[in-house]
């Protein structure tokens, strides 16, 4: 076995014994490598590893922001594997669109059960400062996935508000890309800024049922309009 395994497994039992939990600092190099029977530099790259997992992060210095501490960022994580696994090419766009709507769909008929849920507040507000016509697509984007992430996050499922997450991060270079190929950006952003406002009128009406059509809809059809103009390499 891998030295570095040997301290990932270490360190995950120490979580899931409640020995470790966030906010607080894993031991020093010297004493998880004495600890374990592993050598110190095996231990940072376990560190690395925890860290691109979004398990940890680490900081310098003698403050209490100094050395490594548990944090919670399961998205991260899954964000960088998607995006290594899309730059393959074996991990298709179109699958990815389809766990997207299946999440999405039914985030939205559980949000329409707490229509008063600040997440959807958020939503609203996100959804007025994409109305700014000074916005390019890059900023356009970014606000779009916050309000898809926002939508999923009303419901109350943590993992899929994780999930979404990492699609949203793993996937706006991609989404960017395919923005570039559209003979008409300005009517493309006018045309989703209405089906944003539709799900959240049918979330904020208790409609579960049309909110999941109406959202399923909206991320299907734009998938269908990038395919449709983008190069085979970018699908």
């Amino acid at each position: 076995m891998d030295g570095y395994v040997t301290v990932l497994r270490h360190v995950e039992e120490q979580l899931a014994a409640g020995h470790l939990g966030v906010g607080r600092h894993l031991p020093g190099e010297r004493q998880l490598a004495e600890e374990l029977g592993v050598s110190r530099p095996t231990v940072r790259e376990a560190i690395r590893v925890l860290q691109a997992l979004g398990v940890v992060r680490s900081g310098v210095g003698s403050g209490p922001g100094a050395g490594t501490t548990v944090v919670a960022d399961p998205a991260g994580g899954i964000a960088a594997a998607l995006r290594l696994h899309l730059a393959t090419r074996l991990l298709p766009l179109a699958d990815l669109v389809q766990t997207r709507t299946m999440i999405e769909s039914h985030s939205v008929r559980a949000a329409a059960r707490t229509p008063d849920h600040p997440d959807l507040a958020r939503a609203a507000e996100l959804l007025d400062r994409m109305d700014d016509p000074a916005l390019d697509a890059d900023a356009y984007h970014r606000l779009d996935a916050d309000f898809h992430v926002a939508l999923t996050a009303a419901a109350g499922n943590a993992v899929n508000t994780a999930v979404m997450t990492a699609l949203r991060d793993a996937m706006h270079a991609t989404v960017l890309h395919a923005v570039a190929a559209l003979p008409d950006w300005s009517t493309t952003a006018a045309r989703l800024r209405r089906e944003h406002r539709a799900i959240l009128r049918a979330i904020r009406a208790g409609d579960g049922d049309l909110a999941a059509k109406r959202v399923t809809r909206h991320v299907e059809g734009f998938h269908r309009e990038w395919v449709r103009h983008a190069s085979p390499d970018s699908r």
